[in-house]
Parts: C-alpha cells; structure tokens; sequence
C-alpha cells in the first residue's frame, strides 16, 4: 500500500475507539489502519493521537459510514 493514497479520516484519544471504527469499516470493505497505536497509548492525550487512515478514494464513503453508526 503506497502512503501517499492515505489519507488521515480521523483522531483518536482512545486507541480502543479508532480500532472499533476500523473494524467497522473493514466490515464494510474499506481498507484502513491505525497510525500510532502504540505511542498514542503510551502518551497522555492530545500528544501523538491515533489516526485512523483510509485511502483517498474511500473517504466519503467512509466518513458516511461513521456518522451513520455515530446516529444510532
């Protein structure tokens, strides 16, 4: 995967929310991963935040599938 196709969707203070939402949106077929899993939950929050990451092509869609679970 080139990381130039990358693009950060969201931040987190809680590397536990970012993986949910990941595992959301693989379910539905979207490539993503966490960035700075490890250190964001070694630093207090705010410092290094864990960024979920999709494609650029993916984006709408997956901003779309979040704030739909979000609604819920």
């Amino acid at each position: 995967m080139n990381e130039n196709n990358l693009v950060v969707l969201r931040e987190y203070d809680s590397v536990n929310d970012a993986l949910w939402d990941q595992s959301l949106l693989e379910s539905e077929g979207i490539y993503s991963t966490v960035r700075n899993e490890i250190m964001s939950a070694v630093y207090v929050a705010n410092v290094m935040p864990a960024q979920l990451v999709v494609r650029k092509s993916d984006i709408a869609r997956a901003q779309e599938l979040l704030s739909a679970y979000a609604e819920r």
